[in-house]
């Protein structure tokens, strides 16, 4: 079976589309997502009701934060989760399309395991906040204990960095590895990085598609329309522009 893993889709529904696109064109019809489907973005109504059909969820920060009151978020990031629970929360939407959103969101599990699989929106040893960045393959002491937590190999989202750590301790960015990878006896975690706002300088949104029949991953890189998603946050007042112009440096 093969699986598209997309992650951190952030309400940025436009970018959401073309990958749904690339997912069919490539005859895959099982899609699980890492976890923020809202936050950031101006289109949170339209991308939960397209997550709702894939085969798995995992909760997200800003999905739980939506839910609930945000804690330790940028003043920014705050903004635009108060703005994204307005719109869930809005009195011109079907009171039936607005209580299935919630309960969808309400009931996402943290963490999901089928086979050697994990999946997480963090790490393994916290699934909706911890970080794991490129730089952390120094920290030696934090990657072992995450490590330790894996059955086999991990899949996550959170930083929008994509990439493949492995268990001696070396981050490999898509490029380093023509955006294909094998999966060894070795233990290892894949960042599967971002549909909605990518952060390793490349704006173009990253999914990763895993073949169970020989372990094996590709990184997709697909375009869509930047300027139109920014000039959508741009044109509310309660998002920051920032918000906007990163999507077009990919940061």
């Amino acid at each position: 079976m093969k699986r598209a893993l997309v992650s951190d889709i952030h309400g940025n529904l436009d970018a959401l589309i073309c990958v749904l696109a690339d997912i069919q064109d490539q005859g895959i019809e099982t899609i699980f997502c890492l976890g923020d489907v809202i936050g950031y973005g101006p289109d949170p109504q339209a991308c939960i009701d397209a997550v709702m059909n894939f085969d798995l969820c995992i909760l997200g920060n800003h999905d739980q934060a939506a839910l609930f009151d945000p804690e330790g978020f940028s003043s920014t990031a705050e903004r635009a989760i108060f703005w994204t629970r307005q719109q869930l929360e809005c009195t011109d939407t079907n009171n039936a399309d607005q209580k299935r959103r919630w309960q969808f969101l309400a009931e996402l599990p943290r963490t999901k395991q089928v086979g050697d699989y994990l999946f997480v929106h963090g790490s393994a040893r916290s699934p909706l906040n911890e970080y794991v960045f490129p730089e952390d393959i120094y920290n030696r002491r934090k990657l072992e204990k995450i490590f330790s937590l894996i059955p086999q190999y991990c899949f996550q989202g959170h930083t929008h960095i994509p990439g493949i750590f492995t268990e001696d301790f070396r981050f490999l960015s898509p490029a380093e590895v023509n955006f294909k990878y094998q999966l060894t006896d070795e233990k290892s975690m894949v960042n599967v990085g971002s549909i909605g706002q990518p952060r390793d300088g490349d704006c173009r949104s990253c999914y990763v598609i895993l073949d169970d029949a020989d372990n094996s991953i590709e990184f997709r890189r697909i375009k869509y329309d930047v300027s139109l998603t920014s000039q959508k946050i741009y044109d509310i007042s309660d998002l920051d522009k920032f918000l906007g112009d990163r999507l077009h440096d990919g940061k």
